[in-house]
């Protein structure tokens, strides 16, 4: 059984993208980064004891798939804003540059201690939304559960205006390098992963075949 380690919605939602059956088991983890941790060695990190704490309370033979992902300004990692001023300085400063999320991605199983982990980046270059709209989108309630304090699928705010790497990887699950993952582990997608994920985000993915080749 594959169980994913994680209660987001927009992880279970992309999840779905491969048409896998797959349980929940969120992990209880400290999140709090090291001091002076780079963003690509705090999600790997982070990945890793999530798999590492569901992999103790689940049967050995169950796949568990973890996921961790960060929003950084340069080497400075953004994490979930805590209230409104935190949210607003966040957006501010992402407005009209470009910044990178990273993802980090473990699938594990105890039985015969199978471990694989992927790393994911992708630059994201943010429009030049207005103050008024920083505002709105505040209001919403939406930017206080996510890092960075934005969702790039957010239908209202649009807060990206292209993307040329993995739009999958900014909402927390790069479903592509999971799916290669799996394929290894005999759990092949269902359905074409990539071409669900272009027809619901509506955006041309250059990365799909490094990926599927493993050049990526």
């Amino acid at each position: 059984m594959l169980i994913l380690a994680s209660n987001s919605p927009r992880r279970k939602q992309l999840m779905s993208f491969g048409g896998w059956e797959f349980g929940v088991i969120p992990a209880d983890i400290d999140e709090t980064p090291w001091q002076n941790e780079a963003p690509r060695e705090y999600v790997l990190r982070i990945a890793l004891e999530k798999a590492n704490f569901v992999r103790g309370v689940t049967d050995e033979e169950n796949v568990v798939i973890a996921a961790d992902t960060t929003v950084a300004d340069g080497k400075e990692i953004l994490g979930k804003p805590i209230d409104d001023d935190d949210a607003r300085v966040m957006l501010t400063r992402l407005r009209n540059r470009v910044h990178q999320v990273y993802t980090a991605v473990v699938v594990s199983r105890a039985s015969d201690k199978f471990v694989k982990t992927a790393l994911c980046k992708t630059d994201v270059p943010m429009r030049n939304y207005s103050d008024q709209e920083i505002v709105d989108y505040i209001d919403s309630g939406d930017p206080f559960d996510k890092a960075g304090g934005y969702a790039i699928q957010h239908k209202g705010f649009k807060p990206v205006g292209s993307i040329d790497g993995c739009y999958a990887n900014v909402m927390g699950l790069p479903i592509c390098h999971l799916g290669t993952i799996l394929m290894e582990l005999g759990h092949p997608a269902q359905v074409d992963i990539a071409d669900n994920c272009l027809t619901e985000f509506d955006y041309q993915c250059v990365l799909k075949p490094l990926i599927l080749e493993g050049k990526s």
